[in-house]
């Protein structure tokens, strides 16, 4: 049989049919049916802080982009190990995957805290990260990771932090000489720059340093910003809060995951774990401007002295760490390999950015009236 247009009805028919499935192809994309990956993805954060909810926005992503096919389950630390058990435990395959800071394993090797807190170079996290990704970060973390440390991890340093106050104290710090003997909280490299400038230093989890300053164990410390501080109860127990410091100017956060398990992933998801965690390292950042601001203004509503740290002890922390730089180089041949990469990376991006940045202090005077 042919039809007027001198097509057959058998044509005619096999056509349709291929119309038909084309159509249900649009409306019914084909979709994963494979069974979904499940991980448990612990932070190294009390429920209540910001971090957290950074790690759940991570998450998020994966799990939005992933569909149905890789699910992260975030719990706040404690949940499965302690904060500062969470790497071995992600290495042993208990958890999955994890959310915290480099300086967390710096009792493990002091140059872990190079990819988390490193040194006062004249960058900011931003810097620090441009570093990681363009200046032979990754192969040095990697190399750190898997073949001084032989872990079986998989990392992405993600989310620059903004610059992190010197921190809570009972009486304001008002030269370098009253951190002689002062008894105080910090991690990573910033434990060997204060202890430097003769500090007694005591390493804790953020839940564990308010209580610690409310008895007296400690007489000092830092966390890292306005929001988390104020979640974790510091104006409950401290009314001076100091701003500015070179301690830890240049942060930023660790994801990491099993190694085993990431490897077995296939590469769609790799990618999707990867480019979820670049992408909500500029959400975090943006949204980190939002909430630490607002949340150092209501800090002023609740009578907390906002206090700009001297000049002359943020120069007393640059001159500790050059001795730091100096001494820990000579101590591990790793060490300074890092830090000499970071040192040549920040001269050079430095020198562009000073002679191209306007200072924006003097915009803030002249237009905001700052």
């Amino acid at each position: 049989m042919t039809t007027k247009n001198g097509t057959s009805g058998t044509r005619r028919s096999v056509m349709k049919t291929l119309g038909v499935a084309a159509a249900a192809t649009v409306a019914m994309p084909n979709v994963s049916r494979a069974q979904t990956i499940s991980w448990k993805f612990q932070s190294t954060w009390p429920t209540k802080d910001i971090f957290h909810e950074f790690a759940q926005d991570f998450a998020k992503r994966v799990n939005d982009m992933a569909g149905n096919r890789l699910k992260l389950e975030v719990l706040p630390a404690g949940a499965i190990v302690p904060a500062f058990q969470m790497q071995d435990a992600v290495n042993a395959g208990i958890l999955d995957g994890g959310h915290g800071v480099c300086a967390y394993w710096y009792g493990k090797n002091k140059a872990f805290s190079l990819f988390g807190t490193p040194p006062a170079l004249g960058w900011d996290a931003n810097g620090f990260l441009s570093w990681m990704n363009y200046g032979g970060g990754y192969d040095l973390y990697n190399e750190l990771v898997g073949s001084i440390m032989k872990l079986n991890l998989v990392g992405f340093l993600t989310g620059p932090m903004p610059c992190q106050p010197l921190g809570w104290f009972k009486k304001p710090v008002t030269s370098a000489d009253d951190f002689k003997g002062l008894k105080y909280r910090t991690v990573g490299l910033a434990a060997d720059l204060m202890r430097e400038m003769g500090a007694a230093v005591t390493i804790l989890a953020g839940g564990e340093i308010v209580p610690a300053l409310e008895r007296g164990v400690i007489d000092g410390a830092e966390f890292n910003n306005p929001t988390s501080d104020s979640l974790l109860g510091f104006p409950e127990v401290s009314k001076a809060y100091m701003l500015r410091s070179f301690h830890q100017d240049a942060e930023a956060f660790e994801i990491i995951f099993n190694k085993g398990k990431f490897d077995a992933l296939p590469a769609e998801l790799k990618a999707i774990v990867k480019y979820s965690a670049e992408s909500a390292s500029s959400d975090m950042l943006w949204k980190a401007l939002d909430r630490y601001s607002k949340d150092m203004e209501a800090l002023r509503g609740r009578g907390v002295q906002i206090i700009e740290t001297p000049t002359a002890v943020l120069q007393a922390q640059l001159d500790a760490w050059g001795k730091v730089i100096e001494k820990l180089s000579a101590e591990n041949a790793f060490f300074k390999k890092v830090v000499d990469s970071q040192i040549a990376w920040a001269r050079r991006m430095r020198t562009y950015e000073i002679a191209n940045t306007p200072d924006r202090l003097m915009a803030s005077k002249s237009i905001l009236k700052i």
